[in-house]
């Protein structure tokens, strides 16, 4: 079952690159208290993600921020060394959290996995950005096509809050 507007975000465990290695992150911790703008998507590095959903977010992060938004992350199904690597080659430095779902624990939790098994990938993430406040979320939208960028942009996002 897919999450929607009004659930409550699931607790998982996820893991994000410090200075010092990986470290685990629950959802919890990141969503008790404050507005997460919250972005998924199938894989770091790959075409959609790397030309336009991160760079749109990057791009965004003061007016996001500006209209009430604590943190802005990334979601994938990668592990925390990728998603790392990913926001150094993106220069996201403290501007956005990259989070990485390794085993897609968050990703089933919310209902939101797309199998890309033929297409050599497996497990991922559908495309989707959310709006979380305290833990609830406020705003939801999710791409029908995994490519596309029609509705989870940083600009529709911010047109959300």
């Amino acid at each position: 079952m897919t999450i929607k507007v009004g659930d409550r975000v699931p607790d998982v465990r996820l893991k994000h690159m410090t200075p010092n290695g990986p470290a685990e992150i629950s959802t919890a911790e990141l969503f008790k208290g404050k507005t997460v703008a919250l972005f998924a998507l199938p894989g770091a590095f790959t075409p959609t993600c790397s030309a336009k959903h991160v760079p749109g977010f990057l791009g965004k992060s003061a007016e996001l921020k500006a209209k009430g938004v604590d943190t802005i992350a990334c979601l994938s199904v990668n592990d925390a060394f990728v998603m790392g690597a990913w926001g150094k080659d993106q220069k996201v430095e403290d501007k956005i959290l990259m989070l990485a779902d390794g085993s897609g624990d968050f990703t089933k939790a919310v209902g939101l996995s797309l199998d890309l098994t033929p297409h050599g990938m497996g497990l991922r993430s559908k495309r989707y950005a959310m709006i979380v406040k305290d833990g609830v979320v406020k705003h939801l939208a999710v791409e029908e096509n995994p490519g596309g960028l029609d509705v989870s942009s940083a600009e529709k996002t911010l047109a959300a809050l």
